[in-house]
């Protein structure tokens, strides 16, 4: 079905641009010029997704993204605007926006987002691994005993790393284990939990994939175990929380360090009794979940600061896996960067046959700090940006070509003394241009806006 977007834009050049280039992609595109009517459509329309300046004549983006959570709770919501207030864009992500995109950009970025997410919701609905996702039509391997076994559906690797990796997924795969999967940021954790679902007696049943650092804490109870028509302000209609929809199933919560503590009691609840009670309902209903979560955070340490409740800790930290970084297991580079290539290659209509001897070479002396989210992007902007078979040096990030600069800075980022003047020393060599910004961190839009809140960084 034609995803249906509404663009609120009170420019009408600017709105006319990316409407005319949506539709050429296939999009099915309205526009309101002012707050007003966009009220209106949002209240008489269904949309799949809503576009909306930050600031209008008569609105303002995020009251459109506070009324478009009531009105219609579906639609998703990507604020964009000129003036790139930090503040804005950390309420923004934390009222539930999908992204924040800073003007001027190119049409391509706004579209590699709704790509970005249409793909992390296909995987879900569909049963499918979101970055690993094998394109051989083999399905069977035989292993070093003759042994016919399923092929799992995602890059295995062939670095010693990988392997034990991959022996953990498959041997915790079979039993009903919580399992906590730990690693640094981009690394693939929902990819991982996807094979662990795969490797699993509930593979033919539902994964649910949740992002817990992207749920208000006011509607996380909605969330998980749903609610009944009228239960609050909003609630128009029964809903199924996150729970009940993975009945029978996986349930993936990722981030779940950010939990609030209020929260995280009613999670373990849910664990220990295996009964959730939907918000405004009188009655609990019986689920079977097998609970997966991830976190890049220490939970132990959380533990020890009274942040994240011990008893919580254990009981979805049954067995742990550690899932390594690329720096660990660059033998493994190149199969993730054909992957990549081809899913590139797919989504933006181009044919880039690979990289060239100079890439290749600026690719292995590279640290990849920000792992498998890190090479996918860079793969994806160079194949766009790329007019000849093989991509060349000149559309690689400044980050990856110097390398060693770059991996100094990652090294002293990671301590906590140094954070706050590299993110100042960042946004200087950037002009104060956030995204940016983030780019030379190696790091996300999201993560740096809450870093500029964490050590109360004013622009």
């Amino acid at each position: 079905m034609t995803q249906q977007i509404h663009i609120v834009e009170d420019d009408v050049a600017f709105g006319k641009m990316l409407t005319t280039f949506l539709e050429r992609k296939g999009f099915d595109v309205s526009v309101s010029l002012s707050g007003e009517y966009a009220r209106k459509m949002i209240s008489e329309n269904t949309f799949d997704l809503l576009i909306t300046d930050l600031k209008l004549p008569d609105d303002s983006g995020l009251a459109l993204l506070e009324f478009a959570r009531k009105v219609s709770p579906n639609s998703k919501v990507i604020l964009m605007t000129g003036y790139a207030e930090v503040d804005t864009a950390v309420k923004a992500i934390k009222k539930g926006a999908l992204d924040y995109i800073s003007k001027p950009f190119r049409p391509e970025e706004l579209l590699m987002i709704i790509e970005e997410d249409s793909l992390k919701n296909t995987t879900a609905e569909n049963s499918t691994s979101e970055t690993a996702v094998s394109k051989s039509a083999e399905n069977y391997e035989i292993d070093e005993q003759n042994q016919v076994s399923e092929k799992p559906n995602f890059v295995v690797g062939i670095s010693e790393s990988s392997k034990k990796f991959n022996e953990y997924l498959r041997l915790v795969g079979p039993t009903d284990m919580c399992v906590l999967i730990q690693g640094e940021s981009g690394t693939g954790k929902e990819v991982a939990a996807k094979a662990i679902h795969d490797f699993s007696n509930r593979k033919n049943q539902k994964f649910v994939a949740v992002d817990c650092g992207a749920i208000p804490k006011e509607i996380a109870a909605s969330e998980f175990f749903g609610h009944v028509k009228g239960s609050f302000t909003g609630a128009v209609n029964d809903k199924k929380g996150h729970f009940e929809a993975a009945d029978g199933g996986t349930l993936f919560l990722d981030e779940v360090g950010n939990l609030s503590y209020e929260n995280q009691i009613q999670l373990l609840r849910a664990l220990q009794e295996r009964r959730i009670k939907p918000v405004g309902s009188n009655s609990e209903i019986n689920v079977d979940v097998r609970i997966l979560s991830a976190t890049n955070e220490d939970l132990l340490k959380a533990v020890s600061e009274g942040k994240f409740r011990e008893d919580l800790y254990h009981r979805l930290n049954e067995f742990s896996i550690h899932i390594p970084s690329l720096h660990e297991r660059k033998e493994d580079l190149f199969m993730f960067t054909e992957y990549f290539l081809a899913e590139a290659n797919s989504s933006l209509g181009k044919e880039v046959a690979g990289l060239s001897k100079e890439v290749e070479e600026a690719f292995k002396n590279y640290a990849w700090p920000g792992n498998l989210r890190e090479l996918k992007n860079v793969i994806k902007r160079s194949v766009l940006l790329t007019n000849s078979k093989l991509i060349p040096l000149e559309v690689i990030p400044s980050e990856v070509l110097f390398s060693e600069k770059r991996q100094k800075e990652t090294v002293d980022f990671s301590k906590e003394s140094n954070e706050k003047q590299l993110i100042l020393n960042a946004l200087k060599e950037a002009d104060f241009n956030k995204t940016k910004a983030a780019k030379l961190l190696n790091i996300t839009r999201k993560t740096l806006y809450n870093k500029l809140e964490l050590y109360k960084i004013e622009l």
